[in-house]
Order: structure tokens, then C-alpha cells, then sequence
């Protein structure tokens, strides 16, 4: 028992010791899953350097795919607005192009209006979503799988597994110090001690000019990626800004058109009775059925025609008929002194001409209304 605990002291003494020579030459830390790093000052600043810089990058590409995903989502998801958008614009200009509407054409117009403005709005947004694949979306993508980035991160990952076998190397090198103090003058552990140590330098040299030619690379990636995707971004907002400006002039000339539609249908005048004019004939009774009789001895005869109530008036008289807006009258005679004659909703009497306007075109479910 006593021999196998003085070889067991023996042996974690050993290992102590290779532990010291390989603390010796590395310290803590890591890159790319590395547990070590050369202690040398300029080899550490170098290594650190480039393990932010793989992580600088990294993050970068991550972003700009983001940038990318995020575009390409946009441009389905508009693609399917313009589409919906057209259509409505088609729909609005067939309507006021059609023009079926007996009551006026303020609508009419008013429907060609929008429809033509959410055609040029609709063209607008494709230019947009044009703009943003090839100004955004195609030069980040062709970063993001470019041959430049691909190889700064392939000289990263070459310095690593170079360092790597640099750690292993020292710990070699350790291993044959020991065995030369064990047995000394052994040429042969000598021999192989030199080999170890001159093969570890030849790696800790091709380590330091590789990690060199790796950050360089690597920092020269990444400021690439900094100025092109600040570049893309700059782009989308100008796209976007000058878009937005581009439908705020469409809009607003819209916008005039139609409120200059209303306003002409608010500012129309109701037309007055005159306080001058006559007033209407009286009502003879004739077999059941009222017959206007002449004024002054004239009466203006148009033929029956059908004609739809502008204005509200109220009656004065017994002959006179109660209008409301929308009401359709059936005309039986109009007067040269302002005054009409027709029946309306089962009332027959007299109403000031000026309130109707005369439609050639009636729903069957408004001439019903008449009788």
C-alpha cells in the first residue's frame, strides 16, 4: 500500500507539473470552444481581437438576413394589397363610367375620381415594393452569402483549430521536459524534446501570422457590413418617405375633388316661392277625378312625365302637395307661372316646379311609391 500511494504522489506531482508548463504557455479564455490562449501580450490582443470581431459579424449577417426576411414579407404582403386595390379601383371606375344612377352624377364623378386616384396609388406601391427588392433586399441577401464573409470566417476557424494544435503541442512539450528530468542525459528524450519544442514554435508562429491574416479579414467584412446595411436601411426610408409623399398628393388632390363635389350639392340653392308669384289654380271637381283648369287663361302642357323631389315644400293651400326629398311625383302639368300639377303617393294638388327635377330613368320600386 505504501509503494502505491508514493507512485500515486508521484503521479499527481507530474501532472501538476505539465499543468504548470501548459499554464505557462496559455492562460484562460477561448475561442471558437478553445478552454486556452497563448499568454504572449500581442498573441492574446490578437486573439481577443478576433473572437469579437467572429462575433461582430456574426451578428451582422443575422441582422441583415433579418432585413432580408422581413422585405421579402413586405413585398408578398403588399403584392396582395395592390392586388386587392386594383380591383376595388376597377370596381369604382366601372360605376362611374356606367353612370346608372337617376338622381344626378355627383357620385358618378366622384367614383371615377377615386377610382383614378387608387390606381395611381396602387402604382405607387408596386414601384415601393420594387425598390425595396432591388435597392434592399438582393444586396444584403448577396452579402449575407457572399464568397468575402465566407472566408474571413473560414481564416477564423483555421486559426482556431491552429491554436488548438498549439495547446496540444505544449502539453507534448511538457511530457518530454519531464521525461528529460526523469532520465538525464537521455540524448534520445533530448532529441525528441527539441523536436517537440521547435515544432511548438513553428505553430505558435503560423498562428500569429494566420490570426493577423484572419481579423484583418475579419474587420474588413465587417466594416463592409456596417456601411452596406446602413446604406440599405437609408434606402428603405427613402423609399418609403418618398412614397408616403407621392400618396399625400394623390390623397389630397382626391380629397379636393370630392369635397368640391359636396360643396356644390350643399351650396345649391332651395329655390323660393316668389312672393310675386300667383297662387296655384284651383281644383274642379269632375266625375270623380281633378282636373287643373287654366291660370290666366294658359296652361302649359309637358305630357306626363316623372320627376324627383330636390327640395321640401310645405303646402299653403288645400291644392297645394307636401314634398320630401327623394319623393317621386308623376307630372300632369306644368304652368308658365311657375306652378306643376301631379299626384304623388295617392294625393293629387299643386307644387312650385323649381322643386323637382325631371328623371327619365325610375326604379320600379319607386315608381310604385307614386301610386
Amino acid at each position: 500500500m505504501e509503494a502505491i500511494r508514493k507512485q500515486a504522489t508521484k503521479l499527481r506531482e507530474q501532472v501538476a507539473r505539465q499543468q504548470q508548463a501548459v499554464l505557462k504557455q496559455f492562460g484562460a479564455g477561448g475561442y471558437g470552444g478553445s478552454d486556452n490562449v497563448v499568454t504572449d501580450g500581442a498573441e492574446l490582443q490578437q486573439h481577443q481581437k478576433l473572437e469579437k470581431l467572429y462575433v461582430s459579424t456574426r451578428a451582422g449577417k443575422h441582422y441583415q438576413r433579418d432585413i432580408v426576411r422581413g422585405v421579402e414579407g413586405y413585398i408578398v404582403t403588399g403584392s396582395k394589397q395592390v392586388e386587392i386595390g386594383t380591383k376595388l379601383s376597377e370596381d369604382s371606375r366601372k360605376y362611374g363610367a356606367e353612370n346608372t344612377c337617376t338622381s344626378g352624377s355627383t357620385l358618378s364623378r366622384a367614383a371615377l375620381s377615386f377610382g383614378r386616384s387608387r390606381a395611381q396609388m396602387e402604382k405607387e406601391r408596386g414601384i415601393l415594393l420594387k425598390d425595396l427588392g432591388t435597392q434592399v433586399a438582393e444586396p444584403l441577401r448577396a452579402m449575407v452569402v457572399g464568397a468575402p464573409l465566407e472566408d474571413a470566417r473560414h481564416l477564423a476557424q483555421r486559426y482556431d483549430r491552429m491554436r488548438q494544435e498549439a495547446e496540444a503541442q505544449a502539453i507534448e512539450v511538457s511530457k518530454r521536459q519531464a521525461r528529460v528530468r526523469e532520465i538525464p542525459g537521455n540524448s534520445e528524450n533530448i532529441m525528441k524534446l527539441e523536436a517537440a519544442e521547435a515544432k511548438l514554435q513553428d505553430l505558435k508562429s503560423n498562428t500569429a501570422i494566420l490570426g493577423k491574416e484572419a481579423a484583418a479579414a475579419m474587420a474588413a467584412v465587417e466594416a463592409q457590413q456596417q456601411r452596406l446595411t446602413l446604406q440599405r436601411l437609408i434606402s428603405m426610408v427613402e423609399a418609403e418617405r418618398a412614397y408616403h409623399q407621392r400618396i399625400l398628393q394623390i390623397l389630397d388632390q382626391l380629397e379636393g375633388e370630392m369635397i368640391s363635389e359636396r360643396q356644390r350639392i350643399e351650396a345649391s340653392p332651395i329655390p323660393s316661392v316668389e312672393s310675386s308669384m300667383p297662387p296655384p289654380p284651383p281644383y274642379e271637381e269632375v266625375n270623380g277625378v281633378y282636373a287643373s283648369q287654366t291660370h290666366n287663361g294658359s296652361t302649359d302642357s309637358m305630357g306626363y312625365f316623372l320627376g324627383e323631389v330636390l327640395y321640401p315644400y310645405q303646402a299653403v293651400t288645400d291644392v297645394e302637395l307636401n314634398l320630401s326629398v327623394g319623393d317621386y311625383i308623376v307630372v300632369r302639368k306644368v304652368t308658365n307661372n311657375g306652378w306643376a300639377e301631379g299626384e304623388c303617393k295617392g294625393k293629387a294638388g299643386w307644387f312650385p316646379f323649381g322643386y323637382i327635377e325631371r328623371r327619365e330613368r325610375v326604379l320600379a320600386s319607386k315608381v310604385a311609391e307614386v301610386f
